[in-house]
């Protein structure tokens, strides 16, 4: 969910910050795990903790390599270009996704790929029979020729939904059928893993890649690694270093890293649990709605009703007060 404050008790007042999982800050032993990580030069392969790291990120979502990238957005876009390198191909998104919603265009800006969005469904998914009816399968002078289709596990927009594998296997089984490719950003597949019961792996097994930040409710500073094939990732790295994304002893961001993986991915169910507690006294509160059918991980969205006496923003402002941050979506959430 977000980060907590120091509680202390000399007179300094507790923040609680619900404004993002983003916000979660390293922990001690992440702290002492980068002052001490051994380094060499990531840009000629040789820093070995971050080797460490794209190794055990690839093997936990059954891929064949890793690359350690600075951010999700630029991991989607990379991937994107990968998988669409003749200019003018198409990529098929939720309306909804991080990568239509967030991302500045940047696949259309830099790698001159087309997106063709087709609505999300409340869970996150997208009903099959427009996924297939939105593939432009015939070569056609008038259409851009689609080359992939990307997933969002969790899917944020919706909520923090959980995108099951059987639902991924048949997007997959249609994305083959087609000599498509398939992407998936898992900015939060360790969520949804946990929430679902459910193997990484088995999460993202029809998938070409994936996504996989570690800075956000993982806790550390910085950093996502994008996992796939040997092939993929080798085209993989000459686009990160065009992108500016090329760094130097960054063994110190994947020792993080490594920490992440051993000591928070399994307090995730935590984050779960206090997310679902938070959004049960909302609900309780005059003027405050939220649909519990929604809260699957960490991502709470309070509806303000009618009958509230504040708007959203004066909501956010008020809880400033009490030391509590969180953020207005939209008008009215």
């Amino acid at each position: 969910m977000g980060s907590l404050g120091e509680d202390v008790s000399n007179g300094v007042r507790r923040i609680v910050d619900f404004r993002s999982d983003t916000v979660t800050k390293p922990t001690a032993a992440m702290r002492a795990a980068m002052a001490n990580a051994e380094v060499d030069d990531d840009i000629l392969g040789v820093d070995p903790t971050m080797s460490e790291l794209q190794k055990q990120v690839a093997k936990i979502m059954g891929k064949e390599a890793g690359l350690f990238v600075p951010s999700g957005t630029m991991g989607n876009l990379i991937a994107v270009l990968v998988h669409c390198e003749v200019r003018g191909s198409e990529v098929i998104l939720g309306d909804e996704s991080h990568i239509t919603a967030y991302e500045q265009g940047g696949i259309s800006t830099l790698g001159g790929v087309h997106p063709r969005t087709v609505p999300n469904n409340a869970d996150g998914t997208m009903d099959l029979k427009k996924l297939e009816a939105a593939i432009r399968y015939e070569l056609d002078d008038h259409f851009p020729v689609t080359r992939l289709i990307c997933l969002e596990n969790t899917q944020a927009r919706c909520g923090g939904r959980c995108i099951s594998a059987e639902y991924t296997d048949q997007v997959g089984e249609l994305a083959k059928s087609y000599g498509l490719q398939l992407h998936i950003d898992g900015a939060r597949i360790f969520n949804a893993s946990t929430a679902l019961g459910v193997a990484p792996e088995r999460l993202v097994r029809a998938a070409d890649s994936v996504s996989v930040c570690l800075s956000k409710g993982l806790a550390t500073p910085v950093g996502t690694v994008l996992v796939g094939s040997n092939e993929f990732i080798t085209k993989a790295r000459r686009l990160r270093k065009a992108l500016g994304g090329g760094m130097r002893q960054v063994g110190i961001l994947a020792a993080a890293g490594l920490v992440a993986l051993r000591d928070m991915v399994g307090r995730l169910k935590e984050d779960h649990a206090n997310a679902r507690l938070m959004a049960e006294g909302l609900n309780a509160v005059k003027g405050l709605h939220v649909d519990m059918t929604i809260v699957e991980t960490n991502i709470v969205y309070v509806d303000v009703t009618a009958d509230s006496a504040l708007t959203p923003k004066e909501i956010v402002e008020a809880w400033k007060e009490y030391g509590v941050l969180a953020m207005t979506w939209g008008r009215t959430k």
